[in-house]
């Protein structure tokens, strides 16, 4: 008889949960920032006019913004509560846009482990952040999994080098588990605003489009200091993304592009197209491949997409999104449910 197989730190806490301490305040020059370092140019970020026509009352936030609080509130989780490995890497993103976060909005954020699944002896990690507004209502949910990797599959002089690179307040692998003790999600139900299915969207007519449309194919350059720049905006403090030798530490070729940023950029592809980044309800990335940023030569990133299927009924659609950079496949798999007029 087969022994059972030991389960797994993370295994053993899936289900903790705690909320960020005081809450997030949504500024405009935070938004603007960030879709500056996402290259989303899309006015409704940048210009209160542009939003206003789309009905908001404040400059909206990229449907990817959410990585930005997300950051630093998931810190606990991956140095308290997710321990017993020397890295993580991302595999897949989830983006639910409840309603669109407008300058303004202040957020509480709750960080639950909600998945831990093992797969060929490796842990794929769950963890899902709810972003409440002062109405009590959650706006936006948005699901990151990670794998979390061990000392078998980078180099064991990582963790010294890469504590040694990093900012003073940051600890990304030296961590400890003393004082734990798990705390869950109070009982009740989530209430979840509409806001992002009953506005009229401002993106082309659903009758203007048939299934296997094709989006104008988009190149996006990425060099080193747009990677730093992403680093400092979104609060992304890992070297692989900087440091050349502690990519190649980690296993990797040559620094690469964070998986959020090149979300983040296939975001803005979309919302160019459409015309309304409020009209997206959400946005699934799975990574198969890091885009490669060279020192000399930086990253071309090639966005292509087509609508997968339409519904008549609620004039809303599936649009896949495509991305490739150095002949390589950067997305497995990215969907976008869209509403039209």
């Amino acid at each position: 008889m087969t022994a059972p197989a030991e389960m797994s730190v993370a295994e053993e806490r899936l289900g903790a949960w705690y909320r960020m301490d005081g809450t997030y305040l949504v500024g405009r020059e935070k938004l603007r920032e960030y879709a500056r370092a996402v290259q989303d140019y899309h006015p409704a970020h940048w210009d209160l006019d542009a939003a206003a026509e789309l009905g908001f009352s404040d400059l909206i936030a990229p449907v990817t913004f959410t990585a930005t609080p997300g950051m630093a509130c998931n810190r606990r989780m991956f140095e308290q509560i997710v321990v017993g490995y020397d890295t993580y890497l991302q595999t897949e993103e989830v983006f639910e846009q409840h309603r669109p976060i407008v300058a303004g909005d202040e957020l509480v954020v709750d960080v639950e482990l909600t998945g831990v699944r093992r797969t060929a002896g490796r842990d794929f990690i769950t963890v899902t952040n709810n972003f409440t507004d002062t109405a009590g209502e959650v706006v936006h949910t948005m699901h990151t999994t990670v794998v979390g990797l061990t000392a078998e599959d980078v180099d064991a002089g990582i963790k010294d080098a890469v504590q040694n690179a990093m900012m003073h307040d940051v600890n990304i692998l030296d961590v400890g588990q003393a004082g734990y003790e798990k705390e869950v999600r109070p009982e009740g139900e989530l209430r979840f605003a509409d806001g992002g299915m009953t506005r009229t969207p401002g993106t082309r007519s659903f009758d203007d489009l048939k299934v296997g449309d094709q989006l104008p194919v988009h190149h996006t350059r990425l060099s080193r200091g747009d990677l730093v720049n992403y680093a400092g905006v979104a609060g992304d403090a890992n070297p692989i993304h900087w440091d050349e030798r502690l990519a190649k530490l980690a296993g990797l070729p040559d620094v690469i592009a964070h998986g959020m940023l090149t979300m983040g950029l296939g975001a803005g592809f979309h919302s160019e197209w459409s015309g309304d980044p409020a009209a997206v309800t959400r946005y699934t990335v799975r990574l198969s491949a890091p885009a490669i940023v060279s020192a000399t030569e930086g990253a071309d990133i090639e966005f292509s997409g087509r609508i997968k299927s339409l519904d008549p009924e609620t004039r809303s659609g599936v649009v896949i999104v495509a991305a490739k950079s150095g002949g390589q496949k950067i997305f497995g798999m990215a969907t976008m449910n869209v509403r039209f007029r």
